[in-house]
């Protein structure tokens, strides 16, 4: 149904593809490219041929190659082999690359594709031996030697998300641990931080382990250093998410059990916030922001670190720091993050309703308060704190954001949806099944938070195959949810 079409995929894939084009063409290509698209074409509905006609034009280059970004479906998956050679004039550092698309419907071959990706090399001692250099892929394997090293290098490879593929790639812990401290690319860095944390808990939820000493480290030389982006550093403090988790668990080939990875994800933050305390309360204290709220890049990002270094501290102080902050806060980012601190900590009490009444004027914040409570409450309690939230009188579920920020806040608490009692998927059904006359394209849009059903036990997928059959089975069911909620009840038995 064309009201399913426009997804996520369509935005984020498209931009990366506009993205790896400007890299292989330079800025001057890029720009000079963008004056004679908005010369030939300003005002027109031009094609990804006539986008791509003006960037051969203007470049030179034959694009016939990349063309397949657009033309093959599937994501490529890069393979990385590595070779060190030293010798009396310096050592020999090969990287090759092998690329694969795996078949898809109507597609069993795939040519390889030109692949930018964007390499620097780190000594031993975390200093950058090699900046970023962009490699040119166009076979379907192809390796590349930097020559007169003094020692083996490590790799930072695809650096800025150079282009939208899997890499594939056994890094070792103690590698991951030295990039999240040393590497000198932030989308590396954190990427390392956030692989190493999903290892982590893999290991944690898996086999009991103890939270990875290295990965704490890691981040405490992330929040220590003071030359990098606030809103950078508050990043890297966030964990992966328990949805996360669940698929590299998946992928794994074990059953993801939810209310272990919540307990576990539980455990990792009180240990980083345990160990890191002192930075974490001198970097809250450090990032207030005094006088006037601004809304610029500067001051957002110093608001999204101290409720960063928040979050984790209530983890150990049970919301003393989040209560004074939400009395004294000066701003709605700063009270709504206290709030959320709260809620997490389980104590929000008579802070729910101070901040109802103080923003119930402006739709979109209370479309937070909203989100945060199921979002954000103990597992146990999600799906009745959903219902509670959906009798209040301002839940005006015929308004979209409204819906989205009730619904999705109660899909976001992994543990909560996924409840094993089916209360969460039940709930759910029902407003979709509510929404679909009045609203099918949102109905059918929300109805993705069962897509990732088949990978739960079995108790699990029969409670939400008996709500999607539910959902199916409605008289008068719009195309939008029949073709969204038919694709999601066959995935499991493809």
């Amino acid at each position: 149904e064309i009201n399913n079409f426009y997804t996520a995929t369509v935005y984020e894939k498209g931009a990366e593809v506009i993205g790896m084009l400007k890299r292989l063409v330079g800025e001057g290509g890029y720009r000079r490219a963008l004056d004679l698209y908005f010369d030939r074409h300003d005002g027109e509905a031009a094609t990804i041929e006539d986008w791509l006609k003006v960037f051969e034009d203007a470049t030179g280059r034959d694009l016939t190659q990349f063309k397949r970004w657009y033309t093959d479906a599937g994501t490529p998956r890069l393979t990385v082999s590595e070779a060190w050679s030293p010798d009396a004039n310096g050592g020999t550092y090969t990287l090759t690359f092998h690329q694969k698309t795996p078949p898809t419907p109507g597609q069993d071959r795939k040519p390889p594709r030109v692949i930018p990706i964007a390499v620097g090399l780190l000594n031993p001692n975390g200093d950058e031996v090699v900046p970023t250099t962009m490699l040119e892929m166009t076979e379907t394997s192809q390796s590349f030697r930097f020559e007169g090293l003094a020692s083996r290098p490590v790799p930072s490879i695809l650096r800025g998300f150079s282009a939208p593929v899997v890499l594939d790639r056994t890094v070792p812990a103690r590698e991951r641990a030295f990039l999240l401290a040393h590497d000198t690319d932030p989308f590396n860095r954190w990427e390392a931080g956030r692989a190493l944390a999903r290892d982590t808990l893999a290991r944690m939820v898996g086999e009991a382990a103890e939270p990875s000493p290295a990965l704490i480290d890691g981040l405490g030389a992330v929040l220590a250093d003071g030359g990098l982006d606030p809103a950078f550093r508050a990043l890297c403090l966030a964990l992966p998410s328990e949805d996360d988790l669940a698929q590299a668990l998946h992928d794994a080939g074990r059953v993801p059990d939810p209310d272990r990875i919540h307990a576990e994800r539980l455990r990792l933050e009180t240990a980083i916030a345990r160990r890191l305390e002192p930075a974490l309360s001198a970097a809250f204290a450090a990032m207030e922001t005094p006088g006037p709220f601004s809304p610029d890049a500067a001051s957002a990002g110093r608001r999204s670190l101290r409720l960063a270094c928040l979050a984790l501290l209530t983890r150990i102080d049970g919301g003393a720091r989040a209560a004074r902050l939400f009395e004294t806060a000066g701003s709605m980012t700063e009270s709504a993050g206290a709030l959320a601190s709260l809620i997490a900590a389980d104590r929000a009490g008579g802070a729910l309703a101070a901040f109802h009444d103080r923003w119930k004027g402006n739709r979109l914040v209370i479309d937070k308060w909203f989100t945060l409570q199921p979002a954000l409450c103990p597992p146990d309690r999600a799906a009745g704190v959903a219902e509670r939230l959906a009798a209040q009188p301002d839940f005006d579920w015929k308004n979209p954001n409204r819906f989205r920020a009730l619904l999705g806040g109660l899909s976001a608490n992994h543990a909560g949806f996924h409840a094993a009692s089916g209360a969460g998927y039940r709930f759910y059904a029902d407003w979709l099944l509510r929404l679909d006359p009045v609203n099918p394209q949102t109905a059918a849009r929300m109805s993705t938070a069962f897509q990732s059903w088949a990978r739960y036990d079995a108790d699990r997928r029969a409670l939400v195959r008996a709500e999607l059959d539910r959902i199916l089975a409605a008289p008068g069911l719009s195309r939008d949810l029949t073709e969204m909620a038919g694709r999601i009840r066959g995935a499991a038995d493809a």
